[in-house]
């Protein structure tokens, strides 16, 4: 299925490359080089129907053969993002970057230490956005308002995201956003949510199980890839691979599609913009500093990142430092 899904994405983005190999469920293998076989010519259309039938070789004795599937047929209806209008919109909304919400133990990695923000200092996060009348909303509404100057946003609109789905996340970060009513925007490696529930390696991680019931309380979950690699460089193949596969996982296990992706260690380029646009995501954010989003870079939304000594005092001068466009 993700082979004939490439075919999609391919035509969707208007793109007629050397035909290759499609991976099925892996990607492909660093070393090893395909053998080129025919197949058939891809025609640039949603369906991506074959404009020629492979012919089996003969052999002595009959085999069977298989014949290609004529049409795609989507394992679920695909959720294009909202038309751009093509009005240019430009807003300063902060979009605000967590990882951990825990404290380290002791011995951490230096990764880990700079990139955990104590339970405690959170909470005080959130005190202080409601005090100063800010709203949370979803990465999707800001993406739409951006695209079609709907919905209305509220005056003093904030996104939180969380990159990474760590269980600290369902354990930590989602009771206190609940107990002041605020909602976060949690990007998923959806491999590792996979294993976490069965394989100790990544007991550090959200299982779904736990990331449903966040998502039926209004948390929005969105793509951080299937396995956490950076993304720019890569070939057509293996995007679509990330692509399609974070997707589909997301819309079995949440039963929803992910509009929104954040790039792994914001590694991006514009094949990777291509190939996600073409899964029918809206949009995406980066690692770049700032708080000025605007229409013409809907898969460049700016965010603010918050580190293990980013207290309220940072967090107030991060919200009012006059960033540059």
């Amino acid at each position: 299925m993700a082979a004939v899904m490439s075919v999609w994405l391919l035509a969707a983005c208007g793109t007629t490359p050397t035909p290759i190999i499609t991976p099925a469920i892996s990607p492909p293998a660093p070393t090893a080089s395909p053998t080129p076989t025919a197949s058939p010519t891809l025609t640039p259309s949603l369906t991506a129907t074959p404009t020629s039938t492979p012919t089996p070789t003969p052999t002595p004795t009959p085999t069977a053969t298989v014949t290609p599937t004529p049409t795609i047929t989507p394992t679920s209806t695909p959720t294009p993002g909202p038309t751009p209008d093509g009005v240019l919109r430009r807003i300063r909304v902060p979009v605000l970057m967590y990882h951990y919400i825990s404290t380290p133990p002791a011995g951490a990695h230096p990764y880990r230490v700079g990139n955990s923000l104590a339970p405690d200092v959170f909470n005080a996060h959130l005190d202080y956005l409601q005090q100063e009348g800010y709203t949370t909303i979803q990465l999707k509404d800001l993406i739409s308002y951006l695209a079609t100057g709907a919905p209305q946003l509220p005056p003093k609109p904030i996104v939180l995201t969380f990159d990474d789905g760590y269980a600290d996340s369902y354990f930590n970060a989602f009771p206190a956003l609940q107990a002041h009513n605020m909602i976060g925007t949690f990007f998923i490696i959806t491999d590792f949510a996979t294993q976490a529930a069965d394989d100790p390696t990544y007991a550090d991680y959200a299982t779904w199980d736990q990331l449903r019931e966040m998502a039926a309380a209004g948390m929005e979950i969105g793509s951080h890839s299937r396995n956490h690699p950076d993304l720019a460089g890569k070939d057509l193949d293996y995007l679509v691979w990330q692509a399609l596969g974070s997707k589909e996982t997301i819309e079995a296990e949440i039963g929803a599609h992910p509009h929104i992706l954040a790039y792994p260690s914001g590694s991006y380029d514009q094949l990777v913009i291509d190939v996600f646009r073409s899964a029918h995501f809206w949009g995406a954010v980066t690692t770049q500093q700032g708080t000025l989003q605007d229409s013409d870079h809907l898969f460049e939304i700016k965010r603010l990142r918050i580190s293990h000594d980013t207290a309220v005092p940072q967090l107030a001068a991060l919200l009012a430092y006059d960033w540059p466009d």
